[in-house]
Formats: C-alpha cells, sequence, structure tokens
C-alpha cells in the first residue's frame, strides 16, 4: 500500500469571490478536490467543466474531480478534457463502469469510483483491480459540512483487506467530515488520501491546516493493522 498521506482540500468549502487567491493558499496540497454536482444524482448544484478548466489553469496543483451525476459514462471524459487529472464516479450511477474507468485512462487521466455510505465495498470485487483510486464516503454526498458517518472505519478495513487478497494497491480516498480530530484514526483504518473542506478553508492559515492534517495522517500510518 502507499506509504504517505496526501490531503485534498475541496474546494466546495473555497470562497468563490475569491478563488484564485484560495486556490494560491492550498499549494502546498497534494490535490484539489473538485465536487461537481448535477442536481439529480445529489440534491444541489455545483459547477461543471467550464470552472474545472479555470481553476486547472490557475494552479500547479493536480485536481481530482469528484463526479457526483447521473450519467458519469457519458460525462467523464469531458472533465479530463476540461483539466482533471483523476476522476472518480459514483458506482451507484454507472451503467457501464468497466468501460468508463478505461474511458478515462485513455483520455489521459487517472480513473477511480466512489462509494456511497450505503454501499458496500463487495461492489468492487469484480473491478477493483481496474482503479487508480477508491473513494469512501463518510457522509451522504451534496453538502459540506456534515458529520462523520462511523461504519466509514469499517469499509476502510475491508477495503484494505480486498486490496491486499488482490494483491493490489489503489490510492484510498475518504470524503466527508474529516477534521484534525479525526484525521489520525482514519488514515490507521486504511485512508491515504483526505479529503477536508471546512477543515481547510474555515481554519485561519490554510497551508497550516493542510500540513497538520498531513502530519497527523502519517502518525496513523503507525496504528494500521
Amino acid at each position: 500500500m502507499h506509504e504517505d498521506v496526501m490531503i485534498a482540500p475541496s474546494i466546495l468549502g473555497a470562497d468563490f469571490l475569491h478563488l484564485g487567491a484560495e486556490l494560491e493558499s492550498i499549494a502546498n496540497a497534494d490535490f484539489i478536490h473538485c465536487d461537481v454536482m448535477d442536481g439529480c444524482f445529489v440534491p444541489n448544484l455545483s459547477f461543471g467543466p467550464g470552472i474545472i478548466s479555470q481553476i486547472a489553469s490557475a494552479t500547479d496543483v493536480p485536481l481530482d474531480v469528484h463526479l457526483m451525476i447521473d450519467n458519469p459514462d457519458a460525462e467523464a471524459v469531458r472533465y479530463v478534457k476540461a483539466g482533471a487529472d483523476m476522476v472518480t464516479f459514483h458506482m451507484e450511477a454507472a451503467r457501464h463502469a468497466h468501460r468508463t474507468l478505461y474511458a478515462i485512462k485513455e483520455a489521459g487521466a487517472r480513473a477511480g469510483v466512489v462509494l456511497n455510505p450505503a454501499t458496500p465495498v463487495v461492489a468492487l470485487d469484480s473491478i477493483i483491480e481496474d482503479v487508480d483510486m477508491v473513494l469512501i464516503m463518510s457522509v451522504n454526498p451534496g453538502f459540506g459540512g456534515q458529520k462523520f458517518i462511523e461504519t466509514a472505519y469499517r469499509k476502510l478495513r475491508q477495503l484494505q483487506a480486498l486490496c491486499f487478497e488482490r494483491g493490489v494497491s489503489p490510492l484510498v480516498e475518504i470524503d466527508g467530515g474529516i477534521t484534525d480530530a479525526n484525521v489520525e484514526s482514519v488514515v490507521a483504518a486504511g485512508a491515504n488520501v483526505i479529503v477536508a473542506g471546512s477543515c481547510v478553508f474555515n481554519a485561519p492559515d490554510h497551508a497550516a491546516m493542510v500540513e497538520r492534517l498531513r502530519e497527523l495522517g502519517r502518525q496513523g500510518l503507525g496504528g494500521r493493522l
């Protein structure tokens, strides 16, 4: 498995009136997490490829684009063309997940899948060898600032076991309710890419919070079974 912890601030928590400055304030991050919402798959709207393209032109940090949309099979490649470095889509929304993963890869980005809180890890059984990243949702998707769902710990451990059994090591991302109070424990359970929105953008010093999360997460690596 991957031996370091990566931090992916979610710009859902950023001030969009000053987005350029907000992006500069997290230049020490490993990814910028971009939540694309269509108002159908989730009860909220955010932004589409046009904004992704502008973000990509304004930062050197790789873009981790999370598609919370009803039709990822048709739309995913548009986000690669807009500048995404990683594209993840929901297993619950994809009819042709295998095909879509390889369409993303062929377009030039890394590709991953997302599981909602109620979707079991077994849903990955036939696809785990094909993904570059698995995103475990620790809140129900659609809104920032929600409380962490504790069953995510069990899912992270189950995913760790599945990856070990198959001899694969995709990135394991966790998204929802992550703060400096629980980042160490989610890494100990198996996560290595940490999405944090409110925690980073509500902090007085965004870059310092990114570093704090990374250091606390690294402490969690020593707690893995």
